[in-house]
């Protein structure tokens, strides 16, 4: 599995202590939920408490969420800073206007989760 996460994202932290991450993949009704936790930060909030979506550990002690359909634990095998040099096409660059690229993530899928 791939990853990618900026670097001044509170997940890029977690990603970075741990040797494993989880995927979790949820229905469209989750939409709203998600939008939130996409544009709010951990940092500043507490997304469990104003979602109330609930928390779970899976192997290797990652977190995921009870409400998705699928969850993919992965151990970290390979990290990588974007390198902006590399874009094919120059207009992704507008998506940096603060050179914040990127650091991708490759993991091996250790467990999987899904729901019928």
């Amino acid at each position: 599995c791939y990853c990618f996460c900026r670097p001044q994202r509170y997940t890029h932290e977690f990603l970075e202590k741990s040797d494993s991450f989880t995927l979790s993949f949820f229905e469209e009704e989750y939409r709203s939920v998600l939008d939130f936790c996409g544009s709010n930060s951990g940092r500043d909030t507490d997304k469990i408490a104003e979602t109330g979506i609930s928390p779970a550990s899976g192997e290797s002690n990652s977190v995921y969420f009870n409400e998705a359909r699928l969850v993919y634990t992965c151990r970290k095998i390979y990290f990588q800073d974007i390198i902006p040099d590399h874009f094919l096409d120059p207009s992704i660059n507008k998506h940096y206007p603060d050179k914040d690229y990127h650091r991708m993530y490759i993991g091996e899928i250790i467990s999987c989760i899904k729901k019928d």
